[in-house]
C-alpha cells in the first residue's frame, strides 16, 4: 500500500497527522520536511524572548519521537523538488517518494520589503524555529531593535522585545497599528498602551534603505527621517508557499486553491494551513488550521466532511494591552459602534442590529466569551 504523504511538519502538518492517526492506525504515513521535524508551537516564537527561552527550549517533542508516536516515517532535512501528479510521486533531495494521497502543509514565507542599502540583506524575519535561532543569536548585546511592520507579528515582537529589556521602534505606512484588523479606536488604544510601555512609533512612512553603521544599522525612511538600531526585524506579512503546487499544475491564486474538503484541483492532493486558500480566503491563524486538520483527517478516512468554520477570535499576544478580534467577513454591510474607556476599547460591528464582528482591547477583552456566543448564534445556519 502506498502511503499517505504529508509535506511539512509545522503546526498544520503535525496537527493533521495526529488527527489522522486517531482515525487510522494502519495506513503507512510519511512525513517529508525541509527542516529537522521537531515539534514546537509556532505562535510561541513571538513571545519567547520575554520568557528567556533559548531556541532548543521551544521544542516540545523531537522529530524522532513524533515519528514514533505517529507510527510514521520522518524524512527530515529533505526538501521536495517537484510533484508528479500523474505518477503520484514526489521528487526529493533524497530520491523519489510514492504516495496514494498527498497533503501539502507548506506554510508561508515572510514577505521581504523592497529595501536598498548594504544592510538590506541582513534584515531578519522570524517565521520558523530556525529563524528564531538566528534572531536569538544576533540579539545578544543588542539594545535597540527596529521593526518594519505594525501588524500582528510586528506588535507581538515589539511587546516581547520590550519585555526582554530592549528599546523598540516600529515603522509602517499605516496611521495606527493593526490597521487591517482593528477599527481606528482599538488601534489607537493599542498604540497608546505600547507607546506608554516604551515603543517608539514611526507610522505614516516606510523604510527605504538599510545601511550598515558601526556595529548596527541606519534605516532611512521615506519621510526623510532615519533610525539607528542594533538590529532590524521585518514583519510585513506572510505569503503562502505556492511554488511547488504551481509547478505541478495545481490551481493557485493567493494560496493553493482547495474546496470544502481541502482538495486541490487534483483529487489525490490536499492542502491546509497557511499555504491553502479556502473559499477565496487565506487565514494564517491557529484556529482555522485546527478546523481544517479535523475535517481533512475525516475526509482522508472516507468521511463526507465539509469545512465550516465556527467563530474564531484572533488573539494578539500583546500583554501590555491585550487584543481579541473577530473581523467582519469581507463584504458584510454594517457599522462599528465603539465604547472607549481608559482601560480598553469595546467595538462591535453590526448590520441591522445583528452582530457580525467585534474588537476588544485591554480590560474590555473580558467580554470575549459573551460576544463569541452572540456571534455564533447570529451566524448559525437557520
Amino acid at each position: 500500500m502506498e502511503p499517505l504523504v504529508i509535506v511539512g511538519t509545522g503546526l498544520a502538518g503535525y496537527t493533521l497527522a495526529r488527527a489522522f492517526r486517531k482515525l487510522d492506525r494502519t495506513t503507512p504515513l510519511v512525513l517529508v520536511t525541509a527542516d529537522d521535524g521537531h515539534f514546537y508551537s509556532k505562535p510561541m516564537l513571538s513571545n519567547a524572548l520575554a520568557r528567556g527561552k533559548a531556541p532548543a527550549e521551544l521544542v516540545t517533542t523531537p522529530g524522532e519521537l513524533m515519528a514514533a508516536e505517529l507510527g510514521a516515517t520522518l524524512m527530515a532535512r529533505t526538501p521536495v523538488e517537484a510533484i508528479d501528479t500523474a505518477a503520484r510521486r514526489l521528487r526529493t533531495a533524497r530520491g523519489e517518494v510514492a504516495y496514494s494521497r498527498l497533503v501539502l502543509a507548506l506554510g508561508a514565507r515572510p514577505i521581504r520589503p523592497p529595501l536598498a542599502g548594504d544592510g538590506a540583506g541582513e534584515v531578519l524575519a522570524v517565521n520558523s524555529l530556525d529563524d528564531y535561532a538566528r534572531f536569538h543569536a544576533v540579539l545578544q548585546g543588542a539594545a535597540h531593535v527596529a521593526i518594519i511592520g505594525p501588524g500582528l507579528i510586528g506588535c507581538e515582537f515589539a511587546n516581547d522585545l520590550l519585555a526582554s529589556g530592549r528599546r523598540v521602534t516600529v515603522i509602517g505606512p499605516d496611521p495606527r497599528p493593526l490597521g487591517r484588523l482593528l477599527p481606528p479606536a482599538a488601534g489607537e488604544a493599542l498604540q497608546t498602551a505600547l507607546g506608554s510601555a516604551g515603543v517608539e512609533w514611526r507610522l505614516g512612512t516606510v523604510a527605504e534603505r538599510v545601511e550598515r553603521e558601526d556595529a548596527g544599522y541606519r534605516v532611512s525612511l521615506a519621510d526623510g527621517g532615519t533610525i539607528t538600531a542594533d538590529r532590524v526585524l521585518s514583519a510585513v506579512g506572510l505569503q503562502p508557499e505556492t511554488g511547488l503546487a504551481r509547478a505541478a499544475g495545481l490551481a493557485v491564486e493567493r494560496g493553493i486553491r482547495v474546496d470544502a474538503a481541502l482538495r486541490t484541483s487534483d483529487p489525490h492532493v490536499h492542502a491546509l494551513g497557511d499555504c491553502a486558500e479556502v473559499d477565496g480566503q487565506v487565514l494564517p491563524y491557529v484556529l482555522p488550521l485546527m478546523e481544517q486538520a479535523k475535517v481533512l483527517a475525516a475526509v482522508l478516512n472516507g468521511g463526507p466532511q465539509r469545512l465550516a468554520y465556527p467563530v474564531m477570535p484572533v488573539v494578539v499576544k500583546t500583554p501590555a494591552h491585550p487584543v481579541v478580534v473577530v473581523p467582519p467577513a469581507p463584504g458584510v454591510a454594517g457599522t462599528w459602534s465603539v465604547e472607549a474607556g481608559p482601560d480598553g476599547v469595546r467595538a462591535e460591528f453590526r448590520g441591522d442590529g445583528v452582530l457580525a464582528g467585534f474588537a476588544l482591547t485591554g480590560a474590555a477583552t473580558a467580554a470575549r466569551q459573551a460576544l463569541v456566543k452572540e456571534l455564533a448564534a447570529a451566524t448559525a445556519p437557520a
